[in-house]
């Protein structure tokens, strides 16, 4: 058996560390080590900006993203295109776009996907304000940028039925083969949607 050689502290903040996604125990521990080392430079500053977070973070009650303002400064910000939404299923797609600059509109975070097995149903989700943003007279196209999962898959199925008879155009993102790809790489859930999503050259 594997002796203690920290205090409870210390453990508990590698613990802590340890349940961040993609921190597994020997990768919290690494940055545990350095923020106890660099204490100063890294611990401080950390501590004080998580401090702000939990103090000042919202979520955003039009879009569902967070910020320090709500409405968020996304939803705010007046030079993106008000006549689109595009629909993710989470914060970090909505910033995984945001990163690629692809698209300059506004964004609706449904909050998960439907997922029957793990007891996620419609009421659990954004759905209805969605529904109720899209039937504003400005919105022309909604774009579900959904996860090409079978949930994902289903949650977009039920979102275009319920936009249906709002008068917008919904419109989903390409699948397929991905930029730098090799054919010989991918699966065949990807060469098929590949196929079916093929454009004139």
């Amino acid at each position: 058996m594997a002796r203690r050689v920290t205090g409870p502290e210390i453990e508990r903040l590698i613990q802590l560390l340890a349940r961040l996604p993609g921190l597994g125990p020997r990768s919290a521990r690494r940055a545990a080590l350095q923020l106890v080392k660099r204490r100063d430079q890294l611990l401080a500053p950390l501590t004080d900006a998580m401090r702000t977070v939990h103090d000042h973070v919202r979520v955003c009650s039009v879009c569902g993203n967070v910020d320090t303002a709500d409405p968020c400064t996304v939803c705010t910000d007046p030079t993106r295109d008000a006549s689109v939404i595009v629909v993710v299923e989470d914060v970090a797609d909505l910033w995984a776009l945001e990163r690629a600059g692809a698209v300059n509109a506004r964004y609706h975070v449904l909050g998960g996907v439907l997922s029957p097995l793990s007891g996620i149903g419609p009421d659990d989700l954004d759905i209805a304000g969605l529904v109720e943003r899209a039937a504003d007279p400005v919105v022309k196209e909604v774009i579900l940028a959904v996860n090409a999962t079978v949930d994902g898959q289903t949650t977009a199925h039920y979102v275009t039925d319920r936009l249906d008879g709002l008068g917008v155009k919904v419109t989903r993102l390409a699948h397929g083969v991905p930029v730098g790809g090799e054919l010989d790489y991918l699966d065949e859930g990807t060469l098929t949607a590949a196929i079916r999503s093929r454009t004139p050259f």
